[in-house]
Formats: structure tokens, C-alpha cells, sequence
């Protein structure tokens, strides 16, 4: 056999390993690129003034509550509560499944959602009220509201509540989860161009802001129907008092007024009010890039000292101890000189030390033959849709993409 035949067949079959094996390359050098792997440098904890110390545990002790309790408490005076996470945190939305019978058994009957589009309300009515619960259904509603939203606590929601309704008399309220976001269809784009045409845009969002959406649906279902409501979102959608800043080259441009939780507080004053769910902040050195300890460090030092015997724990910030503390590492302070952690929520919960964060899990199947092509048309991803390769991939490809933002433990790997 020739040498060239040789190189030919050599060419040949590597050619056919490349293309059998393609999903499994891809995959790998997409990790490789957006979360590239080698040790990193724990950020340090910040020294706690014993004073401080002693003013923060003093308050723990005497006010001390579960995450559940507390949740539930804070309905004893607000109408509307919103929790804001970070999003793909899996004890945080196991908390927001256990409360679902909790909020029941208290006579709050309402959950409303970031994470399902308002329009898709019949779709989730019907998915908790079926004789036989459909988790195709849960999945479909997840893909609406986004097509990377394939995990399984926030699926499992519906499944919480459709358990409970099935569990109470036939006469009894049933339980409601409430799609709040808006719909947003990205199949019109395909270029940054198209981001600056309105005419596009508008069709991309029919509906208008997604947080002018939400907002709108939280007065319409619940406030104006004097029905309480857990509101679980993202934080930055459920800031109340907070004016988050909009920055450009670390400095303040504007607000952001509108955020979901600022229109429903412009309607009913105190009568809502944000708790934090305990996660990092955007950096102030590096915003978009960098995370640091939020409140400066002081809430993550405290509990390391004190140890799991004072978390899980839910707490007020304002008029408290824990109200005073700073975050000048955060982009949090920006526009705001006299920032403290009062300013920015109502209260707080602390689960557990980020180095035992978890992720949430995968809807393995979520990107299947039969949505593969609507996911295609609806990636907001341009680099990704106009790529040659994603016509290579199979859905189980695709789907493990999208799944690559739950790796919670990458993430906070840098924390102690």
C-alpha cells in the first residue's frame, strides 16, 4: 500500500472520529472555554470587630427563626413578599417546595414566578388541577419561559403544588402557581443589527418589559384581588426601596425604577418587601466579571465562627444589627454613599457556607427531537446560533450545554 493511500485512509478515519465523537469534542471545548479549570485562590474572609461579633450573635439568639418561619412571619404584615435568588441554587428552590403546603396551611394560597410566562397561566391551571400529573407538561412551560431552563427542582415546583391540591377536599381553595414573565421569542433575531432595530425588538417582546410584565401581573392577580402572594424571582427583579444603578465604566448613569418589585412597592408602599436569599455580589472592581462575599464578608465570617448550630436562619435587616452592614466591595454601593445591607432588602436568609452550595439538577431529554429546531430558532446566543457547529450537534448535546450554567460548585469554588 502506498504511502498516500496510507495518509488518505489515516485522514479518512480520523475524519469519521471526528464526526461520530463530534458531540463529545464540542461539548468539552465549550466547558474548556466558559469555565476553564486550574486551582483558585479562596477569598479571604474580612476580620470581624468582636464588638460586631458580639451585636450580631446577641440579635441571632433572641430573634432566631427557620428560613420557614421567617418566610411565613413576614406575611403577618406585607401582603406580598418577593425572595430573591441567584438563580440554579438547589436549596433554595427546595426551600421555596417546602413552602408551598406551609403557605397553604397558613392561608396563603398563591406562589407567583419568574421562571413561567404570564400567557401559559391556562397551561399551568390545568397542570395542577389533571387527575394525573404530566411532567411534560412542567418541562413545557420551563421551555417557554426560557430554553436553558432545564432543571429539575424549579419542575418539580408544579409537581409540590399539584400534590398538595390533590391532597385537599374537592371543595376546598386549590393552590395557584402564577406565571409572571413575559414572553420573549428570539427566533426574529439573527444579528447584533437586529438588536438595534425596534421594529424587530418589539416583536422579540410583544408583550413590553419583562419586569413592567411581571410587576403589572402581581397588581392584577393578587394585589387588586386582596390575595398575599409569594413572589420568587431572581433578586434584582424583586428589589422593593433598592434603586439598582445602572453603570457604565464603574459609574452611575441612572436607575433602574421599574424592576418588578419597585412597581408593585410604588403601588402598596410597605406593604411588600424583599428577602434575600443568601449568594454572592457582583464585584465593584470587576461588575459582570467578578464575585465577592456580599455584605462585605461580615455575614459569611460570622456563621463560619458560629458554626451550623445558628443556620439555617431567617433574619430582618431593618432597624438590626445585620441592617448596618456595609457592602463597598459590591457593585451594590454605587450611587448609594451611605449603602447598607437595609438598603438593599428587607431581610435575609443563610442556609449553609457557600463551599457546600449545590447545583440544581438536569432534565436529561429537556432538548429533544421535537423542540430541538424551536430552540434553534429561539437561542439568544448569537455567536452560538450563527455557529457551524451547532447544526452538528444532537439534542443530548445540546441539552448538556445548556445545562453548563448549573455548576454551582464551579462558580463558587472560590469561596470558602
Amino acid at each position: 500500500m502506498s504511502k498516500l493511500r496510507i495518509v488518505i485512509l489515516v485522514i479518512l478515519g480520523l475524519l469519521i472520529a471526528l464526526y461520530l465523537f463530534r458531540n463529545s469534542i464540542i461539548v468539552s471545548l465549550y466547558y474548556a472555554q466558559k469555565k476553564p479549570e486550574g486551582p483558585v485562590e479562596k477569598l479571604p474572609f474580612p476580620d470581624l470587630d468582636p464588638r460586631l461579633e458580639q451585636e450580631l450573635t446577641a440579635y441571632l439568639k433572641a430573634h432566631f427563626q427557620s428560613p420557614e418561619a421567617y418566610i411565613i412571619n413576614k406575611f403577618r404584615d406585607h401582603d406580598i413578599v418577593f425572595l430573591g435568588e441567584a438563580h440554579r441554587i438547589r436549596h433554595d428552590v427546595l426551600l421555596v417546595q417546602r413552602m408551598i403546603p406551609i403557605l397553604y396551611r397558613n392561608g396563603i394560597h398563591n406562589l407567583g414566578m419568574e421562571f413561567a410566562c404570564r400567557r401559559d397561566q391556562p397551561l399551568i391551571d390545568s397542570l395542577l388541577n389533571a387527575p394525573q400529573y404530566d411532567p411534560a407538561v412542567a418541562n413545557r412551560i420551563l421551555f417557554n419561559g426560557s430554553i436553558y431552563w432545564n432543571y429539575r427542582e424549579y419542575a418539580d415546583i408544579f409537581k409540590v403544588a399539584w400534590e398538595l391540591n390533590h391532597s385537599l377536599p374537592d371543595s376546598a381553595i386549590k393552590f395557584r402557581v402564577v406565571g409572571l414573565n413575559a414572553f420573549t421569542d428570539w427566533s426574529y433575531v439573527h444579528s447584533t443589527a437586529d438588536l438595534r432595530n425596534p421594529e424587530i425588538m418589539a416583536k422579540v417582546s410583544p408583550e413590553g418589559s419583562g419586569d413592567r410584565v411581571m410587576g403589572e401581573t402581581v397588581l392584577n392577580v393578587f394585589v387588586n384581588h386582596h390575595q398575599k402572594a409569594l413572589i420568587y424571582s431572581g433578586l434584582h427583579h424583586a428589589f422593593t426601596r433598592y434603586r439598582q444603578p445602572r453603570l457604565r465604566d464603574h459609574k452611575v448613569v441612572g436607575y433602574w425604577d421599574d424592576r418588578m418589585g419597585n412597581i408593585v412597592y410604588q403601588a402598596i408602599g410597605d406593604r411588600a418587601c424583599t428577602i434575600c436569599l443568601h449568594h454572592w455580589w457582583w464585584s465593584a472592581r470587576n461588575p459582570s466579571q467578578e464575585f465577592v462575599y456580599p455584605a462585605d464578608g461580615i455575614i459569611d465570617t460570622l456563621f463560619h465562627k458560629l458554626g451550623p448550630d445558628y443556620y439555617p436562619v431567617g433574619f430582618d435587616t431593618r432597624a438590626t444589627p445585620f441592617g448596618k452592614l456595609t457592602g463597598k466591595s459590591s457593585i451594590y454601593h454605587y450611587g448609594h454613599p451611605n449603602f447598607t445591607l437595609s438598603d438593599l432588602c428587607d431581610g435575609y436568609i443563610f442556609t449553609k457556607p457557600f463551599s457546600e452550595y449545590r447545583g440544581v439538577h438536569h432534565i436529561h431529554g429537556f432538548i429533544n427531537e421535537g423542540n430541538m429546531e424551536l430552540a434553534r430558532q429561539r437561542l439568544y446566543n448569537l455567536s452560538l446560533k450563527n455557529s457551524f457547529w451547532w447544526h452538528l450537534l444532537s439534542p443530548e448535546a445540546v441539552d448538556t450545554l445548556f445545562y453548563s450554567d448549573a455548576k454551582i460548585e464551579w462558580f463558587y469554588r472560590q469561596f470558602k
